[in-house]
């Protein structure tokens, strides 16, 4: 896919995302959906996911679609800690050659990573691309890339599970 092609398929699934997002309120299912639409949108991408922030130096799993990923990252580990720790994207032509890449998928060879913030300026994630082309990504992807997550920004950061209440028995 050549420069033009790239910018064109951003612009696309990026207008996309934002219609879809558009009235939604929930930051889990606007990462499930940013990931869906961006991986479908992209052939070399063969993992896309987020790391979610969990602890104070500690990634976990979030919404992504590709083979199984690392459940827990470490912010001293991989690509995606190094993201993490540094809070700048981190592109990657050849995850061979970085010095403690984490081989989730023997397939992937190269990588961008992107941070997510929260409104306040907070990470509140990590996205990863994995692609089985050396050299897949650039500073096209980077600058669409992080236009799209920052379109996160605006959901509060917090999980809300609903728990119904317990039923009353029958009191005679």
């Amino acid at each position: 896919m050549n420069h033009q092609q790239k910018a064109t398929t951003y612009e696309q699934v990026t207008q996309e995302i934002e219609a879809t997002l558009q009235g939604e309120t929930d930051l889990l299912a606007a990462m499930a959906t940013l990931v869906c639409l961006l991986h479908q949108a992209f052939d070399s991408y063969i993992w896309t996911g987020f790391y979610r922030r969990v602890g104070p130096d500690k990634l976990l799993i979030g919404p992504y679609q590709g083979t199984l990923g690392c459940l827990h990252i470490s912010f001293d580990r991989g690509v995606c800690g190094a993201c993490a720790r540094s809070q700048q994207t981190i592109i990657v032509p050849d995850v061979h050659q970085f010095p403690g890449h984490i081989a989730c998928d023997p397939n992937s060879k190269s990588e961008i990573v992107v941070p997510v913030f929260d409104r306040a300026g907070g990470l509140i994630a990590v996205l990863d691309v994995d692609s089985d082309q050396y050299n897949s990504f650039d500073k096209t992807d980077q600058r669409y890339l992080e236009q799209i997550v920052s379109l996160l920004a605006r959901f509060e950061p917090a999980l809300v599970v609903y728990y119904p209440p317990k039923e009353q028995p029958n009191a005679k």
